[in-house]
């Protein structure tokens, strides 16, 4: 089942959330999308989709970390649709000027894990806060958050990597609690996390030596990847995360 109408990327400046504005704008001619980052002015890339899409495509400046940055996005949105199809959340950090991912317990610093969480957890649960009457519509709907399989406890058998893996096992138990609230408020809404595989992004470069190449995805293939199992989700995938193949990941 496609999903039309009007999408909301947020996060959409460069890397996957760029891919997903390109490619949602291709496959729904008559659709639109609403894309926020925290510059807009200076995506050029975007601009230049925008440019491309006259009356498709609109930027908006969200900061995930600033609530008050998310309020004020919501109310741009709302003078622009009243429902939206899609909610996809794509920003995420692992690393950043002067930190990285911690291989042990000496290396583990707050102002690193507050980012983490910040961005990755918090983020996509404010998201949901303020965007979520946008869902409460009679059509069928998603909100999607990208999350990583190094979120799932179950799965981890390595260990370091304490403010990634920290927080996005909490944005998963986030997107678990949203799909409750939904389902009551907004049922035909569908809450999911994805993981996009290991991709040839900013984020991975540091790490791309230990992956095998036949691993690495181009943008390209993982968004077209992880559109098609948005276009299968059903109602009782809600609260699941699923890996870019369609395949649950386990908490």
């Amino acid at each position: 089942m496609q999903l039309g109408g009007t999408s909301l990327v947020q996060g959409a400046s460069r890397g996957i959330g760029l891919e997903l504005v390109r490619q949602l704008l291709e496959r729904q001619p008559g659709g639109r999308v609403i894309a926020t980052c925290r510059r807009p002015d200076d995506a050029a890339e975007l601009q230049e989709l925008a440019a491309q899409h006259p009356g498709r495509l609109r930027a908006i400046a969200l900061d995930v970390r600033e609530e008050t940055s998310i309020a004020a996005a919501a109310e741009a949105v709302a003078g622009e649709t009243e429902q939206l199809e899609l909610i996809l959340n794509v920003a995420g950090i692992l690393h950043g000027p002067g930190f990285g991912p911690e291989k042990k317990l000496a290396q583990v610093e707050p102002e690193p894990l507050r980012h983490a969480f910040e961005v990755n957890a918090f983020g996509p649960l404010l998201i949901a806060k303020h965007f979520h009457d946008f869902l409460r519509h009679r059509k069928r709907s998603v909100f999607a958050s990208l999350s990583a399989r190094v979120g799932s406890i179950s799965d981890n058998r390595l260990g370091g990597w304490y403010a990634y893996r920290g927080s996005k096992a909490a944005q998963n138990m986030f997107t678990k609690n949203i799909s409750i609230e939904l389902a009551r408020v907004a049922p035909h809404a569908i809450v999911v996390g994805l993981h996009p595989g290991t991709v040839d992004t900013g984020l991975s470069k540091p790490f791309q030596r230990n992956v095998p190449e036949t691993q690495l995805l181009p943008p390209s293939k993982s968004v077209a990847a992880l559109l098609r199992v948005i276009d299968s989700l059903e109602p009782d995938d809600s609260g699941k995360i699923f890996d870019f193949r369609g395949k649950e990941i386990t908490p």
